[in-house]
């Protein structure tokens, strides 16, 4: 009886044709005690197809077949339910080899730890049995080398992208990167093909079939009909296509809405939220420009469509932003900024006019669209906390100080306004809604209504109305938005809180 454990080696043995398998895989797959491999129930395994000729006679081969491909199954745990299930037992019988010591291979088309199988075996087995990975020749290295073309160059980036996305968000994602591989393909293709027109990288992109193998195709995405393209396919987008500013020179048709002029730059408030707190006039307006300039998850509120392009950036440089926006308006392009809620209000367009305050940027000229703010949306939930005098204060000392934060905090108390406070709190300000707390309490009896609108218009809005005695501070975050009420603040008897037009004398 043996009593040493076996070893277990993922090899990669490349995207079809055998001569691209390295000499190591070669060299293990031909001392294999057990060869396994996953294939689909009505299929032959890819991977077994090309190490065909490495596989010696002696070796026991372990077909994984897939319980199912498509998506439908009767398992109580769906799809995901039926494969997790299948992983594990597909592990087991590898486990039984192992303890027997043997040399188990399992073969992977491409590289083993990219997108394929094997990766699955490694999770349940490698902490368990001695385990190698064997590299292989990825679909990608395969594919570029067929069309032939770089995809990346230098500093681009290049990105890999699951046909299963989401269309909206791999147009997006599309606009954004230099170089792209699409890959899972398929009965998904004619959703890849619609978002790589979205994102204006159609034109560009290449269709690559069963790279190197015998049955190999290489053809220009555009002209691929979405129902001959199998599951062994890839899309190519080049970088050296992404970016190109000859393209955005070609003469534009004639825009059906309300016109963007040539050189002028927008700033725009997107809503709190989702798109249907986006007005009309900002919707009409982004179909139109040329150029979106914001901090990143703002710009990724913005459906792509060709001939866009995206410039995202991050939360603490809003006048190089405004900058960045001024002189691609200058350049006679058509840009928009765009901020959550309202562009006014703590957004961009202070930001736009105080950079746009240099003579290099007085022919440009600057228009802001209004958008539904933050405070608007959390009142609305909460009832009408607004329907008297109130005062909107940020706490965020990154653009002030916190003594000043204080004097205007102790100010509206004493004015006894409703007080509308963005910007509560972040992971590295966790202190200050304690101490605005503790402040307002100076001047505000304890039964003051708040309420604390957390991701309001998300899937994960939360309200919640309570006094300030009763406020948690800890329970405040980055996320949330604030409105102390006044003296004339009440909460009916069906919890909605709401605000006197008038006031006691």
């Amino acid at each position: 009886m043996t009593t040493h454990t076996g070893r277990l080696y993922g090899v990669g043995v490349g995207p079809g044709d055998p001569e691209l398998i390295t000499l190591k895989a070669a060299r293990l797959i031909g001392q294999a005690d057990v060869v396994a491999y996953h294939c689909g129930p009505h299929s032959r395994s890819v991977a077994r197809t090309i190490a065909t000729g490495l596989i010696p006679a002696t070796a026991i081969e372990e077909p994984l077949v897939y319980p199912v491909t498509t998506g439908t199954t009767d398992h109580p745990g769906g799809y995901a339910g039926a494969m997790a299930d299948f992983y594990e037992e597909s592990a087991n019988r590898l486990v039984a080899h192992l303890e027997q010591g043997r040399t188990v291979v399992v073969l992977a088309e491409g590289d083993p730890l990219f997108y394929g199988s094997y990766m699955y075996m490694h999770d349940r087995l490698a902490h368990r049995f001695p385990t190698e990975v064997v590299p292989g020749v990825s679909s990608i290295g395969a594919a570029s080398a067929a069309v032939p073309t770089p995809l990346v160059r230098q500093t681009d980036i290049l990105s890999v992208l699951p046909g299963t996305l989401p269309e909206p968000e791999l147009a997006r994602r599309l606009a954004d990167c230099h170089g792209a591989v699409i890959i899972k393909l398929g009965r998904t293709f004619g959703r890849v093909r619609s978002a790589l027109a979205a994102a204006g990288r159609l034109g560009d992109a290449v269709y690559v079939e069963r790279a190197s193998s015998a049955d190999q195709r290489v053809l220009p995405a555009k002209d691929v009909a979405p129902d001959t393209v199998p599951y062994m396919s890839i899309v190519l987008v080049p970088g050296d296509t992404a970016g190109d500013a000859a393209r955005y020179d070609k003469p534009r048709p004639t825009p059906a809405g309300p016109a963007v002029t040539s050189g002028e730059l927008l700033v725009v408030g997107l809503g709190p939220a989702g798109d249907e707190w986006t007005t009309p006039e900002v919707r009409l307006a982004l179909a139109e420009v040329d150029h979106i300039v914001g901090y990143a998850p703002y710009v990724d509120r913005v459906p792509q469509r060709a001939g866009l392009r995206r410039h995202a950036s991050g939360n603490t440089v809003e006048l190089d932003r405004a900058r960045h926006a001024l002189e691609l308006a200058l350049a006679g392009e058509r840009v928009a900024v765009v901020s959550g809620g309202d562009a006014g209000v703590f957004g961009m367009a202070a930001a736009v006019f105080e950079a746009a305050d240099d003579e290099r940027y007085a022919d440009v000229p600057v228009r802001v669209l209004p958008g539904m703010t933050a405070v608007q949306a959390v009142a609305a939930r909460a009832g009408a906390p607004l329907g008297g005098d109130f005062a909107v204060i940020s706490l965020s000392d990154r653009l002030k100080p916190q003594e000043l934060i204080a004097r205007r905090l102790t100010a509206v108390a004493q004015a006894d306004l409703v007080l509308a406070v963005y910007n509560p709190a972040s992971r590295s300000r966790t202190t200050q809604v304690a101490e605005a707390k503790r402040l307002l309490l100076d001047y505000r009896p304890a039964d003051t209504v708040v309420v604390v609108g957390r991701d309001v218009g998300r899937p994960s809005e939360s309200l919640e109305v309570t006094t300030l005695g009763g406020l948690d501070p800890d329970r405040v975050d980055m996320r949330c938005m604030l409105i102390v009420g006044a003296s004339n603040t009440s909460v009916s008897t069906s919890g909605r809180v709401w605000t006197r037009r008038s006031s006691p004398a």
